[in-house]
């Protein structure tokens, strides 16, 4: 539930939106600037409806304050004819819109109701911010820096109107972030249209892009509007930018700089009053080297570039990253699993993610169909994750621990003596779980059945100990 905050020094007017809004929110309300930033300040506030003319402390005051506090906090401005300059210009000022008085019920929810839409973008970008809330109000952080310079882009790309370039491997989230740059811009009100380019053949991209006229080609019966037109007054988002050929790269280019193309079989041009955000995991830096994609348009696009760094650089946010999941996984299959434990925590942040965050969330799922339990151990984990015999490969280098007192970390580096610890400790869980019954550890945990008496015998392993007496 969001909790929003009204304030206004008319009273009626405050109670009339407290009685609009109150379903599904939480309202709360105050008479002016100071009173908005004390309960601003006490937390928990998500989206404040502010009047511009307001007396002891005025709404732009009022908003810079917010914005200084919290810059997540979304601001909707209400105005009076007489002073809707001020009200755009506290849209470059960090609010997200305004509303013309009188103010009509259905018009605030859905005001509202976008607003918080795009909140919830910025807190999904790779499930990435910083510091965010979820959907319970809850603050989450991440440790990771280089998502605190993603957060902080994101912010300086909302309030302009240049190109942008996301980089990135398949699964960071590029397109959670370029919808949380669209929902936050001055083009919010406008469409957010996302093309595969990758996905689109080479023949027909052209007038996927820029549409066509009647009889242009065969086949083309009917004229047909393009992605840019329309996404007209909007962002259009061109992932996999680097597999288009040389020859779209320049009609791309000429709309990047003269702002408007020509449909496929026309001699007319059409505006393209649209942002361009642009998306690739290839190296563009060799692609250019090799002469397959074009400088100019490199140049052009990477104006601002975003760098999304893999999940294994951001193994301090794993832990995190899993209890969003979690919830969000709890809700869809209507479970309630309360956590990950140790060891199975321990074998995501040591695996090497090359699905990235889009593989984790799959491996999540995974467990929420195979665990009966209320917690996510190693046995739910998939067969790749599990450390069985054979999958080391499948797992990068565990982390050092720090050194010991007297300088030493001689064990601790020791590859060999930290994997027969880890195998001991697995086989002994697994014999707990399955009550020292050798043919149920076996099947459930992939180890043939003559390697798991070895390695008992190996480890000199009672198993009379986990038989249920």
């Amino acid at each position: 539930m969001s909790r929003i905050l009204i304030v206004d020094d008319d009273a009626e007017l405050r109670r009339s939106l407290c009685t609009a809004l109150s379903d599904p929110h939480e309202v709360d309300e105050a008479e002016d600037g100071l009173g908005a930033m004390e309960k601003v300040r006490a937390g928990g506030v998500h989206l404040v409806i502010l009047d511009m003319d307001m007396p002891r402390m005025g709404g732009m005051d009022t908003l810079r304050a917010i914005k200084k506090h919290d810059p997540r906090t979304i601001v909707l401005i209400l105005t009076a004819y007489s002073t809707i300059q001020d009200a755009v210009a506290a849209t470059r000022e960090g609010a997200y819109n305004y509303l013309q008085k009188p103010i009509r019920h259905a018009d605030i929810r859905d005001m509202v109701e976008r607003a918080l839409k795009a909140h919830d973008l910025v807190a999904q970008v790779a499930y990435s911010a910083p510091i965010f809330t979820d959907e319970t109000g809850t603050k989450l952080s991440s440790r990771s820096g280089g998502m605190q310079k993603v957060f902080t882009l994101i912010e300086k790309l909302a309030n302009v109107d240049t190109a942008v370039l996301l980089r990135g491997e398949s699964g960071t989230g590029k397109e959670v972030v370029a919808r949380a740059i669209h929902f936050n811009s001055l083009r919010k009100d406008g469409r957010f249209v996302a093309v595969n380019c990758s996905a689109i053949p080479e023949t027909l991209i052209e007038s996927e892009l820029f549409g066509h006229e009647k009889g242009a080609f065969t086949g083309a019966d009917q004229r047909k509007i393009g992605k840019f037109q329309f996404a007209d007054s909007g962002t259009i988002f061109l992932d996999e930018i680097g597999d288009i050929s040389p020859s779209m790269q320049v009609k791309l280019l000429r709309v990047l700089q003269e702002k408007c193309f020509m449909p496929v079989g026309s001699n007319r041009e059409v505006e393209a009053n649209v942002r361009v955000i642009a998306a690739t995991n290839r190296n563009l830096e060799e692609m250019m080297k090799a002469g397959t994609f074009r400088e100019d348009l490199y140049y052009r696009l990477n104006v601002l570039p975003i760098y999304l760094p893999p999940l294994r650089e951001r193994v301090e946010d794993i832990e995190m990253l899993v209890q969003h999941f979690v919830r969000k996984f709890n809700v869809a299959h209507k479970k309630e699993i309360q956590g990950i434990d140790a060891p199975a925590l321990a074998r995501l942040k040591t695996h090497s993610w090359p699905g990235n965050i889009r593989e984790l969330e799959n491996v999540i799922e995974h467990t929420f169909v195979l665990e009966s339990g209320k917690v996510i151990t190693e046995f739910s984990l998939p067969e790749s994750l599990r450390p069985v015999e054979g999958m080391a490969a499948d797992v990068s280098p565990v982390p050092v621990s720090a050194p010991s007192a007297d300088g030493s970390a001689a064990e601790e580096l020791d590859f060999p003596s930290f994997k027969e610890r880890y195998e001991r400790d697995f086989i002994v869980r697994a014999l707990r779980r399955f009550n020292g019954k050798i043919n149920q550890t076996s099947a459930h945990t992939n180890i043939p059945k003559k390697t798991l008496l070895r390695k008992i015998e190996k480890y000199k392993i009672n198993t009379e100990e986990f038989k249920t007496r």
